[in-house]
């Protein structure tokens, strides 16, 4: 189904009936939720600091990652309870064992909104590559085979009509580096590490994710399975995130609070984000690095089942696997079909 203005309104309502109605029904319980220091993973942070997560009967411990796909490991394990990061082919793949299921979207490519950037390194721009085009038999980071940047990668390449060699480097730490110093020519990450690296004049940006990818749901919300089926605690956990995606948009896309309320938010996520950085350090790549985050959690199933049947076409992955095995709408609006 198309969501539609009236939709998400709805949902957002939806989801503030779930929030308040939560403390009922998850009284006392505890879970450990996955993270990456993404402005994108900010409705986590802000439903810990502003209270939400309390007020639906949850104890939360944020655990932190530095790619996706340990975090699909650590899901499947039962060390963590939910997450919110982008698909991988290890993520389908443990979907496909049954223990995990997508139950939502957290964020997308959205025109207007500055988005995921296409980078080069200095290097590679001074020999000339100034368009994604040019990255024709270059090195390209990812930080595993089947994660999103070879998603990305490849999308952009197969538009292009260009070949990329794909270097895997596990972390988005080691990529940055790589990018720097030339390792690799070139590399695609969400505005806010975009921004800095852009001002660093060590990277450049030739490039938008969402040119090649519009609608792309970039990041999903996911639990194992036993927890996706637990309705209860599910709604209550869903309830609060909506209620902080709300927060979000409404203070950094929308500027409802004005630039009060910008700065409130920027001191807020500071600390999850860049904690070896100050506030007024971490500001303008916070700032920058605003997207908006799915209202009511809504979950682009076009754009995952494009992600799936390009992990299918790579081989990454089992070609039986379903796109039902993978995800469970029944607690979301869904973007196209």
């Amino acid at each position: 189904m198309i969501m539609t203005r009236r939709h998400a309104i709805g949902v957002i309502g939806a989801a503030a009936g779930a929030a308040l109605a939560a403390p009922a029904i998850a009284q006392g319980r505890t879970i450990r939720v996955g993270a990456l220091r993404f402005t994108s993973h900010a409705a986590t942070f802000i439903a810990l600091e502003r209270g939400l997560f309390d007020e639906a009967g949850l104890t939360v411990e944020p655990v932190f990652f530095e790619a996706a796909q340990p975090m699909a490991v650590a899901i499947a394990s039962g060390d963590v309870d939910y997450a919110m990061t982008a698909i991988s082919g290890g993520l389908v793949s443990l979907a496909e064992k049954g223990a995990i299921k997508v139950f939502g979207g957290a964020l997308s490519e959205e025109k207007g909104i500055p988005g995921q950037a296409i980078l080069v390194s200095d290097a590679a721009y001074q020999a000339g590559v100034t368009a994604p085009g040019m990255l024709d038999g270059r090195r390209f980071g990812m930080t595993t085979a089947g994660s999103s940047f070879h998603y990305m990668g490849s999308k952009i390449a197969q538009a292009e009509g260009i070949g990329l060699e794909f270097v895997p480097l596990q972390k988005v730490g080691a990529i940055i580096g790589a990018l720097k110093t030339g390792q690799v020519d070139g590399w695609t990450i969400v505005p806010h590490i975009a921004s800095g690296l852009v001002a660093s004049g060590e990277v450049h940006r030739v490039g938008e994710v969402a040119e090649y990818l519009p609608g792309y749901q970039v990041t999903t919300i996911f639990g194992s399975t036993v927890n996706v089926a637990d309705r209860e605690l599910t709604t209550a956990y869903l309830g609060a995130m909506n209620a902080a995606t709300s927060i979000y948009n409404s203070t950094m896309i929308d500027r409802a609070g004005g630039e009060e309320g910008v700065a409130e938010m920027v001191a807020l996520l500071q600390p999850y984000v860049y904690p070896d950085r100050t506030v007024e350090e971490a500001a303008p790549a916070i700032i920058q690095g605003t997207m908006r985050l799915n209202e009511g959690a809504a979950l682009n199933v076009a754009s995952v089942r494009d992600q799936l049947e390009w992990f299918q076409s790579e081989g990454l992955i089992d070609s039986a696997i379903t796109l039902e095995q993978l995800i469970d709408t029944s607690y979301v609006e869904t973007v196209g079909s």
